[in-house]
Formats: C-alpha cells, structure tokens, sequence
C-alpha cells in the first residue's frame, strides 16, 4: 500500500511515496532432513506444518497477523544441528517445529534456549533431550525411548519368553539409545540378551553381523536404527534363511523401509503411537492432506499439532512473546489429531499411548492380538 505524504520545506512542498507493510508477519520454521537418506521424513514434517500455516492464515492468522513458514535442512548430521538453529535465529522465527534425528535435535536445543524460540519436537525420541533441555520452550509430541523400551521389553519378554535374544543399534543417538534402553528394560526383567551387536550408520554390508545371528541361533532382533540400514539388515536376514522376528522402532513405520527391504520386511514388527489417521478425532484434517494428493503418513500430523498448538497458546497468551507462549503450552489439555496433549514437568507427554504395528505385503497395519 502506498501513501502520499506531504511536506513542507523552505516553502516548498514535495510529495514523497512511502510503502507501508500491509500487515505484520509471524515467522515460524520447520528444521529437519530435507535431503539425503531421511528426507522422506523432513517432507513429512514440512507437509504437516504447511497446512496448519495454511488453516490458520485463512482464519486471520495470529492475534491478526500472518504466518510465514521458513524451512532449514539440517540433512539429519548432529553437527549441522547447531549451525542450522542458528539459521533459524537469523530468520526471527519465534517457533521451530524439528528437527527429526536426536542429535541434531539436542545440539540445535541449546541454541533455541538461548534465542528464547520454541521448540516443538514431532520426532526425535532421544530421552537425553528431554531429561536435559536446556530451558522450559522445548515440548515432545511423541514417546522418548524409554517410553518405547519399556513397551518393546514387554512384549519381548512376554511373547519370547526363554528365547534368543539379539539386541543391536546403529551409532547414532537414536539408535544407541534405543538399543541401551530395551537391553536394559530387559534385565529389569530377568531376561538378558544372548547376542548384543551395532552397525554403523550408513552401513551398507550385513553379511557379517547376519552370520553372527545365524551361528548364535538368534530367535528374535531387536534392532535400534533407521529405515534404511534395518531394510538393508533383513534382506540380509533372510538371503542367509534367518528367519529371526525382527522387531524395530516407530523409524520403521514408513513406506521408505518396505521399499529398501522389500519382500523381506514382511512380518515385521514395530512400536508406535496409534495412527492418527485413523482417528474420528484427524479424520478431517485427513481428509484436507488427501485432497491436497498428500497422505499424512509418519510425522506429519505430529508436525501440524505442533504447529496448531503453539497458535494456540499464542491466542491464548495474546500474544507471540517466548515466555508467555511457554507459559501456556505447558499447561496445554487438548484434544487433538494425535489424541490428549498434556506435558509433565520435562515436556514430554503424559501417558502416551503405544501399540504394535506389522508390516505385511506393503502395507503396516495394527498388530491384532498383540497381548
């Protein structure tokens, strides 16, 4: 818009154009792998927090103001977690919905604390982020590997009882934290693992660590790690007729792992919260993704909650002021897509729920009579 504004000097008067922002803007970002091996995952989230920008622009936005939604790649690398935070700042954002890898999650925290920017994490499950955040903005929508762990040991002890147990994680956060967790909810439980192994990430060779599990007569994996080396893991399993029930995390719950492991991820199990697709409670906002040729897959609705959530808060609060919003996300007791959102005094939900998942002929469905 443009004003015509008059002044007077030495008698004479000149007209001078002004421009006028239309509106005050909102900035909130979404970080996480939007490239390499894990972009399927940053896709997801960007996806999510796209159509909650998108709702809430159409309702009037903010207190009256627009949101505009930043994005930052981080490509899953702990390293680029600090660097990538800092990019965030540098845009002004006052939300950051990410990342998705832990490490990257935990090393950009500490700069989001310092920066007073809020934190929504839809993904990571590293409990360290939590236990340890560095200030009260940082929030988890979904359940830390303890969570998991406790869940997964079990039912491994339950339903494998007396067996063989393998427990092996990659070397990253997530994996190493996964494994350490369940092996030990599993001593806990009277029940030590016969074999414990890891693999690096990117790793690309199982035969060796397939022919450890093959010689040791290994009846159930668990196996902490991403989709992709886990894919790689099982196709490897069966090529050399280890016929061991694998059993994995919620990393494994994406077409991305069918894909890599083909036929061989058939009868794989793994944990997660229930799918919010399915849900009376997400049906519509379901309904939008599909009609968008978008099926809200993984994070995605994790990502859109966040981002809900915390224009929430903002109404509520009157304002987008880091203390404020904090303030009022931690005595969050909604209803949403993803189910009850409550946080305990860490910011992680209060009583997740969790359910079994399997993987059969392309598809991953609840596991029916899981007890």
């Amino acid at each position: 818009m443009w004003k015509l504004l008059f002044l007077a000097s030495n008698g004479l008067v000149a007209a001078v154009m002004l421009s006028v922002a239309a509106a005050a803007e909102i900035r909130i970002g979404v970080a996480g792998p939007m490239s390499g091996p894990f972009a399927a995952f940053g896709a997801q989230m960007r996806q999510g927090a796209r159509m909650a920008v998108d709702e809430i622009n159409a309702s009037g936005g903010i207190n009256g103001e627009k949101l505009v939604l930043a994005t930052s790649d981080d490509r899953c690398d702990a390293k680029q977690g600090a660097p990538t935070a800092d990019k965030m700042a540098e845009k002004k954002v006052v939300l950051v919905v990410g990342h998705f890898c832990g490490g990257t999650s935990i090393a950009a925290s500490h700069v989001y604390a310092r920066q007073n920017i809020i934190q929504i994490e839809p993904a990571s499950t590293n409990p360290a982020l939590t236990e340890q955040r560095p200030g009260p903005g940082l929030f988890r929508l979904v359940p830390s590997d303890r969570k998991q762990a406790s869940f997964a040991s079990a039912y491994i002890a339950r339903r494998f009882a007396g067996k063989k147990i393998a427990i092996i994680g990659d070397d990253s956060h997530y994996g190493a934290s996964l494994a350490q967790s369940v092996r030990a909810a599993l001593a806990a439980l009277g029940q030590a693992p016969t074999l414990s192994e890891s693999f690096a990430g990117g790793q690309k060779d199982f035969s060796s660590l397939v022919a450890k599990l093959k010689a040791a007569g290994i009846d159930v994996v668990y196996a902490g790690g991403y989709h992709t080396e886990i894919g790689r893991l099982v196709r490897e399993m069966r090529r050399q007729g280890v016929t061991a029930q694998l059993v994995g995390p919620d990393a494994l719950v994406t077409m991305e792992f069918w894909r890599l492991a083909r036929g061989a991820g058939e009868g794989t199990l793994m944990s997660f919260t229930p799918d919010p697709r399915k849900s009376a409670a997400g049906a519509k906002v379901v309904k939008k993704f599909r009609a968008r040729k978008q099926e809200p897959q993984g994070y995605t609705l994790h990502s859109y909650v966040a981002v809900k959530l915390w224009a929430d808060a903002a109404r509520s609060a009157g304002s987008v002021e880091f203390a404020k919003v904090t303030a009022a996300l931690a005595k969050a007791n909604a209803d949403t897509p993803i189910g009850k959102v409550r946080f305990d005094g860490q910011g992680d939900l209060v009583d997740p729920p969790m359910i079994w998942y399997v993987w059969h002929k392309g598809k991953y469905a609840p596991l029916k009579n899981a007890d």
